[in-house]
């Protein structure tokens, strides 16, 4: 048994304050490691803590064997998360770094622990330090690289489809054009000139809300005339060579009409057939409003429309029995097809089953007429419903942004659930045919020409995000007009887009049936693409991450205790891994297509969510109530509520009044006490697919820790570690991706043949939009906004940057 002594000096005193630290982590690691084995889980944190309690115990009698015991502890460690891991760098953090700073202050008592022989002893602990340390180095190494993975030499393909003609000196639709491939022909901003970019013009709009912002906005641009609205659907027009205003409209939308998000993802432009310029609405710049109203106005003074509904107003509220403000919302640009305007509506998430009506409306484009109400489950009804009666409650909506084609008169709709996502048994049999399901609708009638459903009941909250993009398919037959569909799932889907039928495999493989709360609900199987996919394998205990063994082990504790049966675990009362999480995969920005190289680039998020079921009696006890009750807390009061955070994650304690059932979501799955997510990076990557065979050409990471840290402390680390991102790229004939959307507010260009970054520019605000590109007198822009997201809990702001090469240097 060792000795007691008093400690002298300095020295003696900080060496029993370390081993008094390393026997306290011992003692958690061991009480949590035995947690951990009764789980089935890893014995590491046991035997490690057990060797670090002995270690700690030895070191406060300044004893050298509590040196070596935990010398021993680190290299056992090193061996166990090079066995678990390998050299992935990010993995390897948590289990190695707080470790290796131990290491060195263990070796600097060395000294103490032993007076006679202590340099000897010192210089072979440096000797060991410096050993350990450039092991470590070369691992770090391994996390500093670009990462790009399964590169396949030589991005190939030859497509040629004459519609995205119109980009270039334009960018007249939200996608680019109505095929919404997000490509432009341009080509004097290139891979040799790209890093010259300087910010030509900036605008400011001045709509900067102090909750729930991410304006999301992509501008157009017509003629020399950029067009936009903000966070609040104020709409602009802007001079395209320099930014400077035009004219501004206020449609004089309040704060309560905010539902989730302040966002307007872009607007929309029509220009009537044959009409004299001059003539008032000629042109015409439409936008839906966070309110639920339809605005059109002169697409060259900015006044409304006085012959378009009600002095330039159409309310697609009607019928829908006068929901409470915030509940019905419209945050994407409508599509116009054949003269119709074509719009969908957010129905606020997670609050009330039987919230309003997830009715898909058509308008005549010049009177704001009711072309069309398609109503899912009435389809015998075509127009608004008999006075006293409404559209059917609490059907699924379409939040997100359709895609038109006027040749066939078709709108392809991605359809999201009703607002109570996380339960089926009270779902009617049209809603699970139509839920999360691409709807070819024709707008001649109103009605359902063929659909494809790419999940089967949905209660994971998989609702289609991305908007669908027209693409001319290779097949042995020779060209197919196809409907390319991205999928938060992360599989992606190709149709013949006048008949739907498949273009490539589809496989029905068995899906989870048993846990959960309703059971018989869930489908036997779900189908899975073969063409792409950007889902990776199913989670393991090892993918647990954190800021230390501590908190990584806690994550490993509660990744063992959830249910998790891999993709689809049915919802539990238990707390239960939704994986990926519902901005997984691909979500609003969609993908860019490149229809000369045959390249779809895809951006995505990488992460689980943590949920659970929360009886109704629990729910209410904990203050979750929907928007229109009286006991309903404002975000603000929620955020002193839980200590000051804005960030409330969508999901998070939504009360789905009408079911059994308030769902709680931890997007993300956040440790509470750190910030950091459970799972190991990355959370967010950036992929190119060859459109021809599906076969992925290079995948990277996609977003730096320059703005992550734990207790949401900046690291201000360059390195890539794959951050959650929100919104797409655009792809140029340059060979260029111009994208922001992650969360370091950073803008970049990369590389299409090899995925490297070769330029960035640091943003004012995040950058959670898609960007677009234009040219005007000779001269080549890029612009994004930089409005900032409270969900990605990036900076606020009002920004809309454009980016040109320096006059006379192109």
């Amino acid at each position: 048994m060792p000795t007691w002594t008093t400690p002298t000096g300095l020295g003696g005193w900080l060496t029993l304050l370390l081993g008094l630290v390393i026997a306290v982590i011992g003692l958690i690691l061991t009480v949590g490691g035995v947690q951990l084995a009764v789980l089935g889980g890893s014995w590491y944190y046991l035997i490690v803590g057990l060797a670090l309690i002995a270690s700690g115990i030895l070191l406060m009698f300044r004893d050298i064997r509590g040196a070596w015991i935990y010398g021993a502890a680190f290299l056992f460690t090193l061996i166990w998360a090079l066995w678990e891991k390998g050299l992935d760098g990010w993995a390897l953090v948590p289990r190695l770094v707080g470790p290796l700073v131990l290491m060195f202050l263990v070796i600097a008592t060395l000294p103490v622990l032993k007076a006679r022989g202590g340099g000897k002893m010192a210089g072979a602990g440096a000797a060991g330090l410096a050993v350990l340390t450039l092991v470590f180095g070369f691992v770090v190494a391994q996390a500093n690289q670009a990462q790009v993975d399964r590169v396949v030499p030589g991005v190939r393909g030859a497509y040629n489809d004459p519609a995205l003609l119109k980009t270039g000196a334009d960018w007249p639709a939200w996608g680019g054009t109505d095929s919404a491939q997000r490509y432009s022909p341009l080509t004097q901003i290139n891979k040799d000139n790209v890093g010259r970019l300087e910010r030509a013009w900036t605008f400011r709009t001045g709509d900067l809300p102090e909750e729930r912002w991410g304006a999301e906005t992509t501008p157009l641009k017509i003629g020399d005339t950029v067009y936009l609205c903000s966070a609040r659907n104020k709409l602009f027009a802007l001079d395209a060579r320099n930014g400077e205003l035009k004219w501004a409209y206020d449609p004089q939308v309040a704060d309560e009409n905010i539902p989730y998000t302040a966002a307007c993802r872009g607007v929309t432009y029509h220009a009537r057939a044959n009409a004299d310029p001059a003539q008032p609405c000629a042109t015409k710049i439409i936008e839906g409003t966070l309110d639920g109203r339809i605005v059109a106005v002169d697409a060259q003074t900015g006044r409304p429309c006085s012959g378009f509904g009600q002095d330039g107003v159409v309310d697609i509220k009607r019928g829908m029995g006068d929901p409470y403000p915030g509940m019905v919302s419209i945050t994407s640009p409508p599509v116009i097809v054949r003269g119709v305007i074509v719009t969908g509506h957010q129905v606020l998430d997670g609050q009330k089953r039987w919230n309003a009506s997830g009715v898909i409306q058509g308008f005549d484009v010049e009177t704001g007429e009711l072309s069309f109400a398609w109503d899912m489950v009435r389809p015998d009804r075509d127009g608004l419903p008999p006075d006293g009666q409404t559209y059917t409650l609490g059907t699924p909506n379409m939040w997100t942004t359709a895609t038109g084609d006027d040749a066939l008169g078709l709108v392809y709709l991605p359809m999201g659930n009703s607002s109570a996502d996380y339960w089926s048994s009270l779902r009617r049999p049209r809603e699970k045919i139509y839920s999360t399901a691409i709807v070819a609708l024709d707008v001649t009638t109103g009605k359902p020409r063929w659909h494809f459903q790419t999940v089967h009941n949905d209660v994971w909250d998989f609702d289609l995000g991305s908007q669908a993009t027209l693409i001319d398919y290779p097949t042995a037959g020779g060209v197919v007009p196809a409907l390319l569909l991205p999928t938060k799932q992360g599989d992606m889907y190709v149709f013949n887009r006048a008949t739907g039928q498949l273009l490539h495999g589809v496989e029905e493989r068995p899906a989870p049936t048993t846990g959960g709360t309703e059971q018989g609900e869930r489908s036997p199987t779900q189908p899975y693409s073969l063409f792409a996919t950007l889902r990776k394998p199913n989670l393991e205990e090892r993918d647990m991450w954190g800021m230390s063994p501590i908190d990584q082990m806690m994550c490993r504790i509660n990744f063992k205790k959830a249910d998790y049966q891999g993709y689809y675990t049915p919802p539990s009362t238990n707390h239960y891994i939704n994986y990926p999480g519902y901005n997984g995969g691909s979500d609003w920005g969609g993908v860019a297509v490149d229809p000369v190289r045959g390249v779809i680039v895809a951006n995505y998020n990488d992460m689980p969510n943590y949920n659970r079921l929360v009886p109704r009696k629990e729910a209410n006890e904990k203050g979750w109530f929907p928007r229109d009750d009286p006991r309903y807390l404002t975000q603000k009061e929620q955020a002193t509520v839980r200590g000051g955070s804005l960030s409330k994650g969508e999901g998070a304690g939504d009360p789905q009044i009408g079911v059994p059932y308030a769902i709680d979501v931890n997007a993300g799955w956040r440790v509470k006490w750190t910030g950091l997510l459970c799972k190991e990076p990355p959370y967010g990557g950036i992929t190119a697919i060859d459109m021809r065979t599906g076969q992925t050409l290079w995948d990277r990471p996609f977003g730096t820790a320059r703005k992550n840290g734990p207790w949401g402390i900046p690291s201000h680390l360059p390195l890539e570690i794959g951050t959650p991102n929100n919104g797409g790229s655009v792809v140029t004939a340059g060979g260029l991706i111009f994208i922001a959307a992650a969360t370091d507010d950073l803008i970049r260009a990369i590389d299409i043949e090899t995925g490297e970054t070769i330029w960035s520019d640091v943003l004012p605000a995040g950058g959670q939009a898609n960007p677009m590109v234009y040219e005007q007198d000779g001269r080549q822009y890029l612009v994004i906004t930089a409005g900032g997201h409270h969900f990605m809990e990036t900076p606020r702001g009002d920004y809309v940057i454009a980016y040109a090469l320096p006059q006379g240097r192109a």
